[in-house]
């Protein structure tokens, strides 16, 4: 049984000159081409014979019969096609006739090719505009970008819109080469069929592994951002959650949740675990509780304090500066964001915190993990920093 033997293609379909140049030399080497896919040839491992190999060019994805047959009479035999291209050999020894001795009229065998192309290149185009449209839109008008990167949602857009930028840079590329190669015909430069290709296949190896690479991380970020999610009741009971929790803040053991359960969780007090690429630890916590015998400052009824909290474990530091910057965006809830107050402590990287009396709101970084923390209730807001110094620290040393 003769054994196939499929090697990536060394460089672009257009590059006519280099295909011809790779196959005569793996024919030398005993591999006989036998069929030519998107990205890899298919070849018959036999014994060491160097053939002549030449693309022909049809304005039909199927090869016409006359026009083989008459190759076929001149001593080239019709080895295999992709789309457009057809692929003939012939021994070196036989010195068979070239299919084309007028490289002017070889020209116009380009020129359905080239329509054709210049037709593709409109939709994608329109591609190319849409896809950055829509990542300016993703990056720039919710003016919190770095926050999308970290919770996942542009992650996998970008990894998306590499592939697609990519696509059609390899169609626009394909539409300028085959328009320059006609131009060289019908200037009379014949193409050299043993073009060196040595430097494309270094080049098209390298583009392969990083495409195929993108596509991995496309497709499996989504998947494992939905495996690894999940929404649970926080306990009553303090926990090993890197959070800080009501009862931390209120100091009071009268202080019981106040619950409220759909479909089994109680989505007065939860929390919810995400992961993403840039930041595989993700904390989205609320608590909410009561304390019968204790009214607000106001004396506007009992008293029922709640906590929300954001936190991240980044993979990259950098990334929580901006972080920060856009957790304020968020949150402003359309208040003057001049509000939001650095201030220094001794055991942070930053603090920022919004003091509107009942409600409190706290950003607080070291190292690679960041916290907010929206706090309504009587509590001062010292007592919220220092509780959020202590679990930040502790993170920020694993």
């Amino acid at each position: 049984m003769t054994k196939i033997v499929r090697k990536l293609r060394p460089t672009d379909y257009w590059r006519i000159g280099e295909h011809e140049s790779w196959f005569s030399d793996m024919s030398a080497k005993g591999l006989h081409l036998h069929k030519v896919g998107i990205h890899f040839a298919h070849f018959k491992k036999g014994d060491p014979k160097r053939m002549e190999y030449r693309i022909e060019v049809t304005q039909t994805k199927e090869m016409p019969y006359e026009q083989s047959n008459m190759y076929e009479v001149n001593g080239w035999d019709y080895v295999a096609s992709y789309q457009y291209f057809h692929v003939f050999s012939s021994p070196e020894e036989n010195d068979a006739l070239e299919l084309h001795t007028d490289p002017m009229e070889q020209s116009y065998t380009l020129d359905q090719l080239n329509k054709q192309l210049i037709l593709s290149f409109i939709p994608t185009a329109f591609a190319v505009l849409l896809i950055i449209g829509t990542l300016a839109a993703m990056w720039f008008l919710n003016d919190t970008p770095v926050l999308g990167l970290v919770e996942g949602q542009l992650t996998q857009q970008m990894a998306f819109s590499i592939i697609y930028l990519y696509l059609a840079y390899y169609s626009t590329r394909a539409m300028l080469s085959i328009q320059a190669l006609r131009r060289r015909l019908k200037e009379g430069k014949a193409i050299n069929h043993h073009a060196p290709w040595e430097k494309h296949l270094r080049r098209n190896t390298a583009f392969s592994i990083v495409l195929a690479i993108t596509i991995l991380i496309g497709s499996t970020l989504p998947l494992i951002q939905i495996f690894k999610s999940e929404t649970l009741t926080l306990p009553a009971d303090d926990s090993k959650l890197p959070i800080v929790r009501l009862g931390d803040i209120e100091g009071n053991s009268l202080l019981v949740q106040d619950e409220h359960y759909i479909e089994g969780i109680d989505y007065s007090n939860f929390y919810t675990f995400n992961w993403s690429l840039f930041a595989p630890m993700q904390y989205v916590t609320y608590e909410n509780g009561v304390i019968e015998n204790q009214t607000w400052l106001d004396k506007s009824g009992t008293y029922s304090p709640t906590i929300y909290t954001e936190l991240y474990h980044l993979t990259l530091k950098p990334l929580a500066k901006p972080l920060n910057s856009d957790l304020i965006k968020r949150h402003s809830f359309g208040v003057d964001r001049e509000l939001f107050v650095e201030i220094k402590h001794p055991n942070l990287d930053k603090l920022i915190i919004h003091d509107a009396g009942e409600m409190k709101q706290l950003i607080a970084s070291k190292g690679k993990a960041v916290m907010y923390i929206r706090y309504s209730g009587n509590v001062e807001v010292n007592v919220i920093i220092e509780n959020a110094a202590q679990k930040i620290n502790l993170l920020s040393e694993e």
